[in-house]
């Protein structure tokens, strides 16, 4: 195949993902406001901070990246931590989401390197293109979630004020 087709399929890819991004947090948004209240939306976006970091795991598994398990196990520790905190912090939610960006283009900057962005497949493969998804959906939702942010606060105060 021709560098330029090449490089054409990796753009409709690029730009079919950021799309499916843009689609997906759009969705998230106006399904997490209508059926959830703002405390349980909080908690909500924090664990599912988990199950994201959590798909890393899937890939590792599923692409048979052997030497990628203890980088990726650890890295959904981290995201863990941030989205245990979120449950209760918005700021962390906020991070957890934001630093979640840096780890997608990680994994398909590695992708697009062959293999040869880390030391020797320490890091699990992706399908092409989904670290444009991923990176998409983490920025829409960590900007959803401060405007959010006053609410959130607002109803945890209120609880705690209550009882």
């Amino acid at each position: 195949m021709e560098p330029t087709s090449s490089a054409i399929g990796l753009i409709v890819i690029v730009v079919l993902y950021v799309t499916i991004g843009v689609m997906s947090a759009a969705g998230s948004v106006y399904i997490s406001r209508s059926i959830f209240s703002a405390k349980a939306e909080q908690i909500f976006f924090a664990l599912f901070l988990v199950s994201i970091a959590g798909f890393y795991l899937a890939f590792t598994a599923y692409f048979r990246d052997q030497d990628a398990w203890q980088l990726e196990v650890t890295a959904v520790a981290v995201f863990a931590v941030f989205g245990l905190v979120g449950v209760r912090v918005p700021f962390a939610v906020m991070i957890g989401y934001l630093l979640h960006i840096p780890w997608d283009a990680v994994h398909e900057f590695n992708a697009h390197a062959g293999g040869s962005l880390l030391v020797h497949r320490q890091i699990t493969s992706v399908p092409l293109g989904y670290g444009f998804f991923c990176a998409t959906y983490d920025f829409l939702m960590a900007t959803y979630f401060y405007t959010r942010r006053n609410q959130w606060r607002a109803t945890w105060r209120a609880s705690l004020r209550d009882g």
